[in-house]
């Protein structure tokens, strides 16, 4: 039951954060920005006013699908943002293009936040197949895995999760910081739109938070269940 109630708490609170997410980027898409510079245009003037001439600008399918590509260096923006001529699209395209900074920089966190995707990736398949081992083991083919072993391997992997989760938000906080002083800085926000672009950029980052907080929620739970079985 708990378990339900913690997945159900989280899962709410990411359904608000992101409909408001939502809904912000849709009004605030119809507020012009100075200049009349789209979404690409803003990323490909940060870039290169920051020395950043190798970064490529590129769009990519989907809504809110926006993120910087350290492997390609690209900043890949929505149809939306890359098109968009508004302070929506001006504050999403700066907070990828802040990412791009911090690689060309050598920020610590991102380089952090990097190296542990591997782990991530593989620590997300391994959960995976010991979920289906338990689910066959309890119901079908009788103990594959002694019990203490699988919930030693689910904290482990959540512990990973939990990490990666609280790694990223001060990549996401200090891309956000990058991408506003420049807005200001340029003369492409004034003082009420700059009020929007940080709103916009702190809805988004809320889903960074949920996500830590849910992905610590589930770790402290399984360590409850694990601590329990050896008592």
């Amino acid at each position: 039951m708990l378990l339900w109630i913690i997945l159900g708490f989280f899962f709410i609170l990411s359904m608000i954060a992101g409909n408001r997410l939502k809904a912000k980027f849709r009004e605030y898409s119809r507020i012009p920005v100075a200049g009349n510079l789209s979404g690409s245009e803003i990323a490909r003037k940060m870039l290169n006013e920051n020395g950043c001439y190798d970064v490529k600008v590129t769009s990519v399918p989907g809504q809110l699908t926006d993120h910087y590509n350290p492997l390609t260096k690209t900043v890949n923006l929505s149809p939306d943002v890359f098109n968009g001529r508004s302070v929506a699209s001006a504050a999403v395209a700066a907070h990828e293009t802040g990412h791009a900074l911090q690689h060309a920089r050598g920020y610590a966190w991102l380089e952090l936040r990097s190296a542990l995707v591997p782990v991530q990736n593989v620590t997300a398949k391994v959960m995976n197949v010991m979920f289906l081992v338990l689910f066959f083991g309890s119901f079908l083919l009788g103990n594959l895995i002694p019990m203490n072993t699988a919930l030693l391997i689910i904290v482990i992997s959540y512990a990973i999760f939990t990490l990666f989760a609280f790694i990223t938000l001060p990549v996401e906080f200090d891309a956000s910081r990058r991408a506003l002083a420049w807005l200001s800085a340029s003369g492409i926000t004034n003082s009420q739109s700059q009020v929007k672009a940080r709103e916009a950029l702190g809805w988004a980052a809320s889903t960074y938070v949920i996500a830590a907080l849910s992905s610590l929620a589930m770790l402290l739970y399984y360590v409850s269940l694990l601590s329990g079985r050896n008592d």
